[in-house]
């Protein structure tokens, strides 16, 4: 019997496995600007989900609380369920994307410290920013303490993946993150980190690496997407 599809997203499909784990299959589809535009490219999902497995593998030998259980190949990630936040979590160590489009940073300025935004999940309402007090109105946090604990994990998230990457001669210039509770109450980090939730720049020649690419139209997602494979997972 077929695995029960508990929900299609834009570029992953997740099915029930048990009734605490999920399959998710990371699928060859690109999307941009609320799904407004759209592609496919044959191979992208496996690169993401190789990507993404080895990332939450590094989280977790550094004691991150994650919904990863085990990659499964080629283009699967086994992981525990849980009910997701729709909270999009985002941290930014170099300016540039919408953060230049709506303050007076430059291009390319480092930000020390990082910062942190949070987003509302919701295409209709096109992932609108929010501060504490929306975010807990709205019901997408409980309280302070939970969304302080959020940015708590996501420094230390920042730290891990930065210097780890770096090595790999790769610039983290800002990622998302998505977290959801599991059935006993826990705070897990979620979701995939692969190029399509991060900003990757190449340490040595600034080059974008990442789902940029397509959003504007630079060509060569698929090469770019496995010279970050190449350079992550060896």
């Amino acid at each position: 019997m077929e695995a029960k599809l508990l929900y299609k997203g834009k570029a992953k499909s997740v099915y029930e496995k048990d009734t605490d784990a999920v399959i998710m299959e990371f699928r060859d589809d690109l999307t941009a600007g609320d799904g407004a535009k759209r592609a496919t490219r044959a191979g992208k999902g496996m690169l993401n989900a190789e990507i993404s497995a080895k990332l939450f593998e590094l989280l977790k030998e550094n004691r991150i609380k994650t919904h990863f259980i085990k990659f499964e190949e080629p283009n699967r990630h086994v992981a525990k369920k849980v009910k997701i936040m729709p909270l999009e979590v985002i941290c930014r160590n170099i300016a540039t994307g919408s953060l230049v489009r709506r303050y007076p940073f430059k291009e390319g300025q480092k930000l020390q410290p990082p910062i942190i935004e949070m987003g509302y999940k919701s295409d209709e309402y096109h992932d609108p920013m929010l501060n504490d007090e929306i975010a807990i109105a709205l019901g997408a946090a409980k309280d302070k303490k939970e969304l302080d604990e959020i940015r708590k994990i996501t420094l230390k998230v920042n730290e891990i993946l930065k210097e780890f990457l770096l090595q790999k001669g790769i610039i983290l210039v800002d990622f998302k993150l998505e977290f959801g509770y599991d059935s006993k109450g826990n705070l897990l980090l979620a979701d995939e980190i692969s190029p399509d939730t991060c900003r990757f720049w190449d340490a040595k020649t600034k080059e974008i690496m990442d789902k940029d690419r397509f959003r504007k139209d630079l060509g060569s997602v698929l090469e770019f997407y496995e010279e970050v494979r190449r350079k992550v997972v060896g």
